[in-house]
Order: C-alpha cells, then sequence, then structure tokens
C-alpha cells in the first residue's frame, strides 16, 4: 500500500490503514472544547488515551495489558468503540468516554478493526478479516445482526460514515491499488472516488458531508493529507511532502483536522485548520501517538 513509516509495525499492519516539552497548539473556535483520543505505547504496550485539544489534562482510559488500538467516539461523546487483542484475538470493544465498562461487541478469531459510529450511534461499522479478506461489516451498537455489507473478493478496510448516515466511505483495492470509494449504508451503490496509479486510504467525511479527507501518497510515494469533495471532485492536498502525515479526522465543528505526522522524529498527534493552515503538535512523547479522533458533542 505504498510507503509507510518504519514504526509502522509496532501496531497491526491492518490498524496502520487506516496513525518532557509540550507544544501547545492554538485551537482557537469551537474546537478547544472537545478532547481527542488516541492510541499510544507510551506505557510500554498500545492504550487508549485522551488529551484536551489545548494539549493538556492526559488519561490513560483502557489501562490493559493487551493492545487497545484506532479509537472512534460516538457523536455524542458519550462512548469510544476501539480494537483490542486482550483476549486474544482482534475484537471490537466499547466503552463510556471516561474509560468505564469496557466490554467487547464481537467475538471469536474474525481480526475485527476499525471501528466506526454511525451519526446516531444505533449502528457501527468496522473492517474484519473473518471471510479471508478485509470487508467492511455494520452491527448494532450492541453487537448484534453482524452483515457484510462491502462484499467483494478485494481488501477493503476503514469505514467512515456520513454525517447523515445514508453512505459509508472506505478503502479498497478492488480495481488494483488502493483507492477511496463510496456505498450506500446497506452496501449498493459502492463508487470509486479517487482514481490514480499511488494509494489512497484513511477516509472520512467532514461534519456537513460535502468533503472526504484521506491519506494518499501520490505526491513522490509519502503519505500526505488530502480532501477532497463527497464526489471525489476538487482533490487537494492539506499536508506537507516533507514528512509523511496520515490518519486525519475533522473536528465536531469541522474547524479542525487531528492528523499523525513524524515530522519531529516519531508518530506524533497534530492540529491544522480545516484549509491546512497553522499546523501545530499536540502530543509530545517518544513513544509514538497514532489515530487521533474527537470526542465532544457536535
Amino acid at each position: 500500500m505504498g510507503r509507510l513509516p518504519a514504526y509502522h509495525a509496532f501496531v497491526p499492519i491492518a490498524l496502520t490503514l487506516s496513525l518532557l516539552l509540550l507544544v501547545t497548539p492554538s485551537c482557537g473556535g469551537g474546537a478547544s472544547q472537545f478532547r481527542v483520543v488516541f492510541q499510544s505505547d507510551r506505557d510500554g504496550n498500545s492504550e487508549i488515551y485522551s488529551v484536551d485539544a489545548s494539549g493538556n489534562n492526559y488519561a490513560n482510559l483502557t489501562n490493559n495489558k493487551g493492545g487497545d488500538y484506532s479509537p472512534l467516539c460516538s457523536r455524542d461523546g458519550s462512548r469510544i468503540a476501539f480494537a483490542s487483542d486482550r483476549g486474544g484475538k482482534l475484537r471490537i470493544y466499547v466503552m463510556g468516554s471516561d474509560g468505564t465498562n469496557q466490554a467487547p461487541i464481537t467475538a471469536g478469531d474474525g481480526g475485527d478493526l476499525t471501528p466506526a459510529w454511525s451519526p446516531d450511534g444505533s449502528w457501527l461499522a468496522f473492517a474484519s478479516v473473518r471471510t479471508g479478506k478485509h470487508q467492511i461489516w455494520v452491527m448494532n451498537a450492541d453487537g448484534s445482526g453482524q452483515t457484510n455489507i462491502s462484499n467483494s473478493s478485494a481488501s477493503d478496510s476503514v469505514p467512515s460514515w456520513s454525517p447523515d448516515g445514508n453512505r459509508i466511505v472506505f478503502a479498497s483495492d478492488r480495481d488494483g491499488n488502493r483507492e477511496i470509494y463510496v456505498m450506500n449504508a446497506d452496501g449498493s451503490g459502492q463508487t470509486r472516488l479517487t482514481s490514480n496509479a499511488a494509494t489512497d486510504w484513511d477516509p472520512a467525511f467532514s461534519p456537513d458531508g460535502s468533503e472526504i479527507v484521506f491519506v494518499s501518497d501520490r505526491n513522490g510515494g509519502i503519505p500526505e493529507i488530502f480532501v477532497m469533495n463527497s464526489d471525489g471532485s476538487d482533490q487537494r492536498s492539506l499536508s506537507t511532502a516533507d514528512a509523511s502525515s496520515w490518519s486525519p479526522a475533522f473536528s465536531p465543528d469541522g474547524s479542525k483536522i487531528a492528523f499523525v505526522s513524524d515530522r519531529d522524529g516519531n508518530a506524533e498527534v497534530y492540529m491544522m485548520n480545516a484549509d491546512g493552515s497553522s499546523p501545530a503538535r499536540l502530543t509530545n512523547d517518544v513513544s509514538n501517538d497514532l489515530t487521533p479522533d474527537w470526542c465532544g458533542k457536535s
């Protein structure tokens, strides 16, 4: 899937498709009211952490001996879904936004990862290898009704819901290399949005549904943050090709994008304005901080 930083080996490979002196970013606007959740191995193994959008008040939410990955907050900020291998297999877990009531909602040997909440919090989409290749599945928020909706012979991964709940954007290699696709929430109408010789992945809708942010290594093989209109038009870079950047996520108010970059030597969480201006580092640790998402009411 193109060039990825070497430290992606610290987390399961599928989770990469999907990432002391504290440099405090200038958040401005409404984004400062939210918290950012992310995964980090700063305490010896991968855990889910949260931090204020101002860069203060870190908290280890999972505090478990297993590996915890890819946190995603429900739209109302009350719950966090994540993947964990604490039971020996990658499964989807859900907990309160303060780390309480951690419980698995998938079971078996499916290799389940990258969960994504529907806007109303009643459904979760996720990727699973239970059929041999990564496919996009959906289930009720309690884990019932698990259904393969991408149902292809390719590798489909990293789902993200549109804010109206009608569509799911995802990455797939079904046409020879990894591109961004969109489908209806029932799996119908699967349509390719990007088409180039490079690798595109990590898509996510903006809060108003008008744009999709994603990662591409089309500029010299280095992953950058891109954005496009939700129909695939006007694809443009928001970050620099001087360093790798990936795992973008819009803030609930749409004013900011959190992302991961190695521009200062290792993987850290950064924030920038939604137009790509004023990037600033949020985390600063010798360990790798990855896969950020936002918690808070939209």
